[in-house]
């Protein structure tokens, strides 16, 4: 009967016929030994069936001893590779998709079929991120370009078109800062030459001028005769001829140029000082005024003789009213340039340089006939009290020409808008070119100086807009280029090009508009079109 072996892997145990069992101390060593090789105890069970008897032979494998080697009881130890922080690694960096075209020269849909990654947002209270693998982009890129060499060429090459451009651009710059450089000193000695040489410069020079002769000359004939109201005639004089000196620094500053402090320049210096200059009025003419003729009824003083105070404001008339000419004179010449009355002129303070001197001399011509009057007939009398009245009445003249010259110089500073008639006019010159559809939201601001400053919001003609372009192309070949579109870059190129042309002829119209109006009504010193 042939010996069959159950083999039970985990308790060890080998079954045997009854035959195998009695021949097993007769079998060869070798085979023996291979049998019980590492075997310590053999254990041999008789068990009785009905049909048969079986023998159980249970080996045990050995108990380790301490004699037992160390590499047999040593635990296996698994290598474990160490990080080289020398090393580079790139290949699970996350690069941004704006990297990725900058830097690789990919394309939107390149990226498209690459893994995307979410991750969190460096910025507060943004949404995550879109970002690829690094190596996921570099195996794109050399898909798309050929190979590694021919994309770090496109990149070099791109560069230096780069820095080419950069130096142009710092190469036009520089021009254009030289150009300024010139044109700001040609634009000052304009400024000096267009300063006080100008029309109103030369009234308030002479004004000056004049008015300090009158100083000197009423200030001698007051500590002459004591006369209250030949004092306020010298405060008068005195006073005018500071603010005259206010008037030229004014208009000495209005012509200076813009900077970038002051970008629409300093016109509105001339009202500034117009503005000083009536307070200056108001608080030492007037006041001083009233104050001596008050002083002189609750003191009256006796009179002395007023012989050469009737020679000093017979001079101070004839040379007031000469300087009050002068202003007359440049008075009537900008209201006819400006198309205006004189009286709309003066109320409106379009030139308040000449129209302060202009006020302030009929003030005093005003002035000295009241205060020669009042010293007639104080000398006719022999009141006092009639001088101290004139002081009183020359007082409130100055005041009252110091409060308009303040009113009107403040609406001017707040900013008022030019006559409904003249604004019409501008508005029917822009409606009718063949580029504007429509204006809206139109505000013509008066800077000063008859100076305007217009802004409108425009609706420009698209279409017209699109026939000027294509005026200035030759059609054939734009239908050669179209011809050529057979990808969705083509088509982005085409419009990218054609797009960019369109908006730059968007803004030469604009600056064409511009120029007609200010073409066409000088006045206007700052024009703003904005695309409705």
């Amino acid at each position: 009967m042939k010996n069959v072996i159950y083999r039970h892997l985990k308790t060890s145990t080998y079954i045997l016929d009854k035959s195998e069992s009695v021949n097993l101390k007769n079998k060869d060593p070798e085979s023996e030994d291979k049998l019980t090789k590492g075997v310590r105890e053999i254990v041999v069970k008789t068990e009785t069936d009905e049909n048969k008897v079986v023998t159980k032979v249970t080996i045990e494998k050995p108990q380790k001893t301490a004699s037992t080697s160390k590499q047999e009881i040593a635990p296996q130890v698994k290598k474990r590779l160490l990080i080289d922080f020398s090393a580079s690694y790139t290949e699970r960096n996350f690069i941004t998709p704006m990297r990725a075209m900058t830097e690789y020269l990919l394309k939107q849909s390149d990226l498209e079929s690459l893994p995307k990654v979410l991750r969190r947002s460096p910025y507060e209270s943004e949404p995550p991120i879109t970002v690829h693998y690094r190596k996921d982009v570099e195996a794109k890129a050399i898909e798309v370009w050929g190979s590694r060499e021919v994309l770090e060429k496109e990149l070099l090459r791109r560069e230096l078109d780069r820095r080419r451009y950069e130096q142009d651009v710092f190469t036009v710059k520089r021009r254009l800062r030289n150009y300024r450089r010139e044109m700001s000193d040609k634009r000052l000695k304009q400024a000096e030459e267009l300063g006080l040489k100008t029309r109103s410069g030369r009234v308030v020079l002479t004004a000056i001028g004049i008015n300090g002769c009158n100083f000197l000359f009423k200030l001698c004939a007051w500590f002459y005769t004591g006369s209250h109201s030949l004092f306020s005639e010298c405060i008068h004089s005195l006073a005018d001829t500071v603010n005259q000196l206010i008037l030229a620094y004014g208009i000495h500053k209005s012509v200076q140029i813009a900077d970038p402090d002051h970008p629409y320049g300093y016109t509105n210096m001339r009202y500034v000082s117009s503005l000083i200059s009536g307070v200056g009025i108001f608080c030492v003419g007037s006041g001083l005024s009233f104050y001596h003729g008050v002083v002189g009824i609750l003191d009256p003083q006796p009179l002395h003789d007023f012989f050469w105070a009737y020679f000093v404001l017979g001079g101070a008339v004839v040379s007031e009213g000469a300087t009050l000419m002068v202003a007359l004179s440049a008075i009537r010449k900008g209201a006819k340039e400006a198309n205006m009355s004189l009286r709309e002129y003066v109320i409106r303070s379009s030139d308040p340089s000449v129209n302060v001197v202009l006020l302030e001399d009929t003030a005093a011509v005003a002035g000295v006939v009241v205060a020669a009057s009042c010293m007639a007939v104080s000398q006719y009398t022999g009141n006092p009290l009639f001088d101290a009245v004139g002081s009183i009445l020359v007082g409130t003249i100055l005041g009252g020409v110091a409060s308009f010259i303040i009113l009107s110089n403040v609406g001017a500073l707040v900013g008022r808008s030019i006559p409904q008639e003249q604004l019409d006019e501008i508005n029917s010159v822009l409606e009718r070119d063949f580029m504007i559809r429509a204006i809206h939201d139109v505000k013509g601001i008066d800077i000063g100086s008859n100076l305007i400053r217009y802004k409108a919001e425009v609706d420009f003609d698209g279409r017209a807009l699109t026939r000027s372009y294509l005026e200035k192309h030759d059609l054939n070949v734009l239908l050669e280029d179209i011809k050529k579109i057979e990808t969705i870059d083509n088509v982005e190129a085409f419009l990218l090009k054609h797009g960019e042309n369109i908006v730059d002829m968007l803004g030469g119209e604009i600056d064409r508009i511009e120029l007609k109006l200010r073409k066409k009504f000088p006045q206007i010193r700052h024009c703003d079109l904005e695309i409705l």
